[in-house]
């Protein structure tokens, strides 16, 4: 199978943009995703997946609990920072307007649709980690419509 040929063909997919955050030993971590999908509603489940490599990825399966921001579509710069390896988590999140949810995970302020969830299960998913968890709380913070990503590019409706 040639990789190339299959992210052009799973780019077709168009999706949105998340961040999703968790809080672990006093510390807010955050990180882009658009693998982000609603499991199920009897229990309430969703999920995203997370790379092995990423520092985020020991972080959330450390707290156990997470956030999810699906961002606004004015919030690329957003995406574009927390997708960025190594950043500083010192005060990563003081550019953007965020609360700390009961759960204790940040969400953002200008956000779409916000969730916190707790992990029920991790399964492997090759170099990812697939992060199911049951919902505990959901907002609706702001109008606007949502980022999207659609082949290799940021896009809005």
């Amino acid at each position: 199978m040639d990789r190339d040929l299959y992210r052009k063909v799973a780019g077709r997919y168009a999706t949105g943009i998340a961040i999703v955050t968790t809080r672990a030993d006093e510390v807010d971590h955050a990180m882009t995703v658009n693998s982000l999908a609603s499991v199920s509603l009897d229990p309430l489940l969703t999920l995203f997946c997370a790379e092995k490599i990423a520092r985020f990825h020991d972080a959330v399966l450390e707290a156990g609990v997470w956030g999810v921001s699906v961002l606004r579509e004015d919030d690329e710069e957003a995406s574009r920072y927390f997708a960025k390896r190594g950043r500083l988590l010192e005060g990563q999140l003081d550019a953007w307007p965020h609360h700390h949810g009961e759960l204790g995970v940040a969400l953002f302020d200008r956000a779409v649709a916000t969730m916190e969830c707790r992990t029920t299960a991790v399964y492997d998913g090759g170099d990812h980690s697939i992060v199911v968890g049951e919902v505990m709380a959901v907002d609706t913070p702001s109008d606007g419509e949502p980022l999207l990503y659609h082949e290799g590019r940021y896009r809005r409706f």
